[in-house]
Parts: structure tokens; sequence; C-alpha cells
């Protein structure tokens, strides 16, 4: 099978391209070059950002064509207008941000989404990614493109801050800040479960939308803390806080402690979603222990410094932030 990953050297990108090798898979990835690849791939460069950046692109045939790309859908538009005779099946990498927010608990992809054009430039992340899906659809058609839908994405790789937030505020010890309920559900993918899925759904011709996700409450808040302690190995002492004791801290969820947001409208958007046709269709999510052992030996082979992506902000709470709520906590 030959594959061609648009991008590839970062966080879900890396996770594809590191299963379909392991599948012993001939694979292409297109990047601006500012990473090194992964080793075995073959590698072409330009930026998607300019105009012509797809240029590379216009010599060659593949059986299967991931992107990731989360910015101006007319990016996605070029790269597929000149793959469109040449490859098999696109697969984009789209998000539940799609969807008209708040989509309400147990939503599926028959929920209404956001307006958006195949030929917009970057607006915001919402219409970019439904831009985006609009633009794989109309050069590739309906029935030779799959839209995944991801929610949180954890694991090793992580560019955007927040299981890196957690475990080396959790490795440095002492009183930590945890939102709670310590037993509230969680919903969420480790990229290489993301990765293997979409390259299995592309080799078995599956297209469409799927809302590509753990089932909710696959892991607790509880259960995510706790995995991190035991993978540190540290001394930190979990301080469980209801959600009325960090709303008045003028702590945010998601942002401020991420992976967490207090039950409500917005929780059961992001972690209630419904998953039933990709788990139908062989979606399998491994253990939140390993999830975060991984992520965590990954990240002490950095030093504990994890990449972070210039378009997202950085995630966490500040040390004094933390000692404000947990002096109200003990108050």
């Amino acid at each position: 099978m030959k594959l061609l990953m648009l991008g590839g050297t970062g966080f879900v990108g890396r996770a594809v391209v590191e299963d379909a090798l392991a599948r012993g898979w001939e694979v292409t990835v297109l990047n601006r070059g500012l990473r090194p690849p992964v080793e075995g791939v073959r590698e072409l460069h330009g930026d998607r950002t300019e105009e012509g950046g797809p240029e590379a692109l216009r010599a060659g045939e593949w059986d299967l064509v991931v992107d990731t790309w989360s910015s101006a859908p007319t990016a996605v538009r070029d790269a597929a207008r000149l793959l469109a005779g040449r490859a098999g099946r696109y697969g984009y990498i789209s998000s539940g941000s799609v969807y008209r927010f708040p989509p309400p608990a147990g939503n599926d992809e028959r929920g209404p989404v956001v307006d958006a054009s195949p030929d917009d430039g970057a607006t915001d992340y919402r219409q970019d990614k439904r831009g985006g899906e609009l633009a794989a659809q109309r050069e590739f058609g309906a029935d030779r493109t799959l839209l995944v839908r991801a929610g949180l994405i954890l694991g090793p790789y992580e560019d955007v801050g927040r299981l890196p937030w957690w475990l080396n505020r959790i490795d440095r010890g002492g009183p930590v800040l945890a939102p709670g309920p310590r037993d509230l559900g969680i919903q969420y993918i480790d990229a290489r479960d993301l990765a293997r899925w979409t390259l299995d759904a592309l080799a078995a011709g599956l297209h469409g939308p799927y809302n590509t996700i753990s089932r909710p409450g696959h892991a607790t808040m509880g259960e995510l803390l706790a995995e991190c302690v035991a993978a540190t190995g540290s001394d930190a002492e979990l301080r469980w806080a209801d959600p009325a004791v960090i709303e008045a801290a003028g702590i945010e969820g998601w942002t401020g402690l991420p992976v967490w947001l207090p039950p409500g409208e917005v929780y059961d958007a992001m972690h209630r979603g419904d998953v039933s046709r990709a788990h139908a269709a062989g979606l399998v999510c491994r253990p939140v222990a390993e999830t975060v052992r991984d992520t965590w030996a990954w990240l002490r082979s950095l030093g504990g410094d994890a990449p972070q992506r210039a378009d997202r902000a950085a995630k966490g709470i500040s040390p004094a932030q933390e000692a404000a709520a947990l002096r109200a906590l003990g108050a």
C-alpha cells in the first residue's frame, strides 16, 4: 500500500506515518522540512500556506492520502485537486468542532455543522475544519473521502500542551489542585489509536463522517491524574476541588486545567458525544495508563520540554494561581 501523508512530522501525522511504516507500507510525506521526518519515508517539500506550495505533488500515484490540515480550507482544496486523479482515497483528520456549538450530549454524525466554504482562507478553527471537509469531498467525491472527526487527542508527540502539562506539574510534586469530581468521565483518543483506525478505515473503503474518539467515560479525571502520579513516581498529593472552588478562583477548564471541564453544557459537548459508528467500524481505544505512561516516557526523552504549536495557546495555570486556589480549598 502506498500512503501520502500531508505533514507527518508532528503529533497525529507522525503517529499515522509510524503506523503505516509498521504495516510495511510505502510512505511519502509532504512538509516544509522544518522538523526531521520519520526514518524510512520519502520526503517532499512544500509550504501549503504559499502559492504553489503543493507543486511537489504533481508527480506520483498513491493508494491513500491522509491530511491533518487545520487552517485555510483552500490548502486542502488545492492539494486534493492535484491528487484526485492519482490517488485512491482521501482521509481528512477533521474535528468534532465542526458541529454547531454546543452540540448536545449524545450528538452523532447527523448533528448540524457550521457554515463554511472549501474556497475560504483561514477564518476560525471550526470553519476551517468544516471547509477542509467540504474541499476534500468536492475534489475526491463523497464516496472516496473519509472524514475523521476526532475530539480531544492525547498521547506521545502531543504539541498542544494538555497531558504534558499535567505530567510536568505532577512530577514537581507537592499539593496539586485536582479538578473534581474525581469520578467525572472524560472522552478522548490516543493519537496512535486514531492513526490505526484511520488507516484501517481507508484501506477498508469507509467514507463519510465518523466521530472518532473513545466512548464517554473511557477514563475519569481521577484515573487520569492517578496514572500521572504513578507514571512519574511523584510524591504529589492530589487535592480534589469542587468546580465551584475552581470557578471562584478564576481558573478556566480546558485551558487553565487541561482536559477537565465542569459538568454542564460545554462538558456534554466535549465529553459525551455519540461514537457508536466508529466503534462499530473497529475503533479500539487503549487504557489510559498506557497513554499516560508512554507520553511520560516520550516527554522524559525530551528533557520535559514538549513542543508547542505556534497556533495553539499554552495550557495550564501558574504556580500563583494554583496556590491561591489551594488556600481557598483549605479554608
